[in-house]
């Protein structure tokens, strides 16, 4: 593309677009562009002007490869486009800053060019609508902020200062425009950070089922959902029938049935059953919309502080009018008395709670944690007690196959590839090693198998040539399905290697293969115990099935204050039960559909990202796979957030207080009162917006 170099510095370049006028999705195409760039660490593209400013990595060539890079750029190429995300945040910026100026322009116009008289008149008809805001609400019932503002509007104009009255109406006006724009800049970061991630679906062919990444679905596809999946497109069922958990959707807690003909949405989750979906919306369609409706309606946004903070503000007003009325009666200056009306409390109040809660869940974004709404942060600071799963939690994200054993007649290479076969279908951290295995082995396992049954904490059923086939833990194989060895093979089972995690593997009644699963514990495990400790948290506790003798070890190798062995899903959910009727606030972790009764239990629940669709769809927060350390950040989010709250009170009551007695005082007129009480309500928005931890590297292992 035509370019020039407009300035340059150590790795910094300032560039100008060869074009007569940037649109905004051309801006959109070149930031997005240029970021994706290894050689770029950070830029932004100045849209009105045709510029990009950009940061280059400290790097030997860096220079060299963006200018190669800017070469190669075209506004029209796919690649480019696909980087770019449904919503960028950079039209909602646009539209907000053409209406601030147009604002401040056209007061600045009517002050010079405005005759007084048409001033005046303009006044009065544009204090109608605050002045009704105010009866609305005495109609209501209720005493609230518009109250206070239709009264020192009515005010100011029954003494014949219009002007004052005007600039009330121009701050309040500017004040919503300001307020609005933030929130939604904070709502639209917020969609963009929780956006679904890329995932592969089961895309039904004429012979076999496909797994095919999503963004290659076309409207009219096939796809195949089962249990514990999340429904990746919306569409319309072709056969099948499954219970769905629509939560995140429409706030059902009951899961609902779905059968042929029937509805099901993206992002909704198949608690049990399986379905035949006909694509009827491609990845994409709508789903930024859908994030921030969901973050917009969801009550769990709002935490109990942000709670109080609203009906705060709201009882503070009568006492407002109380004040304005008694300083009347006192010195029968009406402009003292209006100090009260032009300063309130709800406006800081109410900007800047929610503002600290979104940029909080949009900072944790930034340490590979998801956060469903401020309650769960809030939970987070509150809680003693912390529930550990073990596998895929406590210990490594990826396990790994160490050794097939095998009986009968069959061999490793067929053993694997049915075992694969069956896991392949559920994306459970022992699944994943499974299957990986076989493609390290280059084994190829196409569908051989009927309809597969996932029974939770137990295993897979499915049936293969007429045979039943299931694999999962000793207990299922052997106690509930009474599965046999094979005779004079008994020896095989008792020399199984300890150390390993086993998975059992057996056809037509008779064990096959056990699989050994090398599980380590994950590296930073005992330096994430010791540090929530530290930040408060009075117990970790341990929930394994794992045998006594293996839970007990790894609990004195971690520090770990109490662990329990051998437990079940309904185990894990009275435990922590248990917990909050001994009056504790619990948070549990976990990653496995076994792990989804004490997740939905617990105060907050707290989910693996690579593991289970449903444990994630239950959870209140998930957590990156890569390593624990997002859990202490998490709780460091948490309390720094709860500290700037009371912060932000102290802070907001403070100043507005200080305002009012200086007005009373005849020291601030009204209108500089009310200018600085906005002035405040910005930078106290604007505070709530910056980070609540010191940069730092935040995937640190």
């Amino acid at each position: 593309m035509n370019y020039v170099i407009l300035h340059e510095s150590a790795h910094r370049i300032r560039i100008h677009v060869g074009t007569s006028r940037m649109s905004l999705e051309h801006a959109d195409l070149l930031d997005y562009y240029l970021k994706a760039q290894p050689c770029v660490a950070d830029c932004k593209v100045f849209e009105r002007t045709g510029d990009a400013s950009i940061k280059l990595q400290r790097t030997t060539g860096s220079r060299e490869r963006l200018l190669a890079a800017m070469d190669a750029f075209s506004y029209a190429d796919e690649e480019t486009k696909a980087l770019v995300p449904e919503d960028t945040g950079r039209a909602l910026n646009r539209h907000f800053e053409t209406k601030l100026t147009t604002k401040v322009l056209m007061r600045l116009m009517r002050k010079l060019f405005l005759p007084r008289p048409l001033r005046t008149i303009r006044c009065m008809i544009k204090s109608l609508r605050f002045i009704g805001a105010g009866l609305g609400c005495l109609r209501r019932g209720k005493l609230e902020v518009p109250v206070l503002d239709a009264t020192a509007i009515t005010a100011s104009m029954l003494r014949g200062d219009f002007a004052t009255a005007s600039s009330v109406m121009f701050l309040l006006e500017v004040g919503e425009i300001l307020e609005e724009w933030t929130h939604r800049k904070s709502v639209g970061d917020l969609a963009r950070s929780m956006a679904l991630q890329v995932d592969k679906v089961w895309v039904r062919g004429e012979h076999e089922d496909i797994l095919m990444d999503v963004r290659h679905v076309q409207k009219g596809d096939l796809i195949v959902v089962r249990t514990s999946n999340v429904i990746p497109l919306d569409g319309i069922v072709v056969s099948g029938e499954a219970s769905i958990n629509q939560a995140s959707m429409t706030g059902e807690s009951v899961p609902v049935h779905r059968s042929e003909g029937g509805y099901v949405y993206a992002g909704t989750v198949v608690e049990e059953g399986e379905l035949v979906v006909e694509v009827s919306k491609t990845t994409g369609s709508g789903k930024y919309d859908q994030i921030v409706r969901m973050i917009e309606e969801s009550e769990k946004l709002k935490s109990n502080t942000e709670a109080r903070a609203f009906h705060l503000a709201d009882r503070l007003v009568p006492y407002s009018l109380l004040g304005a009325a008694i300083t009347l009666l006192l010195t029968r200056n009406v402009m003292r008395a209006m100090s009260f009306l032009m300063v309130d409390f709800s406006c800081a109040l109410k900007l800047s709670m929610p503002l600290s809660v979104l940029s909080a869940i949009r900072e944790a974004s930034g340490y590979g944690i998801s956060v469903k709404g401020g309650k769960f942060l809030e939970a987070v600071a509150a809680a003693d007690t912390i529930v550990l799963d073990k596998t895929g939690t406590l210990t490594h994200a990826r396990p790994t196959v160490a050794k097939v054993v095998t009986f009968g007649d069959i061999d490793e290479t067929e053993a694997l590839r049915i075992a694969a076969c069956l896991e392949e279908h559920y994306p459970h951290s022992i699944a994943n090693a499974v299957v990986a295995e076989a493609n390290k082995r280059g084994i190829e396992h196409d569908e051989m198998h009927s309809a597969v049954k996932y029974v939770v904490a137990h295993g897979i059923a499915s049936e293969i040539d007429g045979r039943k086939a299931i694999i999962g833990s000793y207990h299922f194989v052997f106690e509930d399905e009474a599965c046999k060895v094979p005779a004079g093979e008994e020896h095989k089972l008792d020399e199984l290697p300890p150390e390993y995690s086993h998975l059992y593997l057996a056809i037509g009644g008779e064990l096959v293969a056990v699989i050994c699963i090398f599980d380590p514990l994950r590296k930073e495990a005992t330096q994430v115990i010791d540090a929530l400790h530290e930040l408060g948290i009075k117990r970790v506790v341990m929930m394994t099935g794992d045998n006594e003798r293996t839970a007990a070890a790894i609990a004195r190798a971690m520090s770990i204050d109490e662990y329990h062995s051998e437990v079940l899903p309904e185990d894990k959910a009275a435990f922590v039960k248990a917990e909050h009727d001994a009056g504790r606030k619990v948070i549990m972790v976990g990653d496995g559909v076994n792990d989804t009764p004490a997740l939905s239990e617990a105060d907050a629940g707290i989910a693996i990202s690579d593991g289970a669709a449903i444990a994630r769809e239950v959870a209140d927060i998930t957590i990156n796979a890569d390593s624990l350390f997002p859990l202490v950040y998490l709780r460091r989010i948490a309390t720094a957030l709860m500290r700037r709250i009371d912060g932000n009170y102290r802070f907001i009551i403070g100043f507005n207080a200080m305002l009012i007695a200086l007005g009373v005082a005849n020291v601030l007129p009204p209108a500089s009162g009310a200018l600085l009480h906005n002035g405040s309500t910005i930078l106290a928005g604007l505070k709530s917006m910056t980070p609540l931890l010191e940069k730092e590297n935040p995937r640190r292992s």
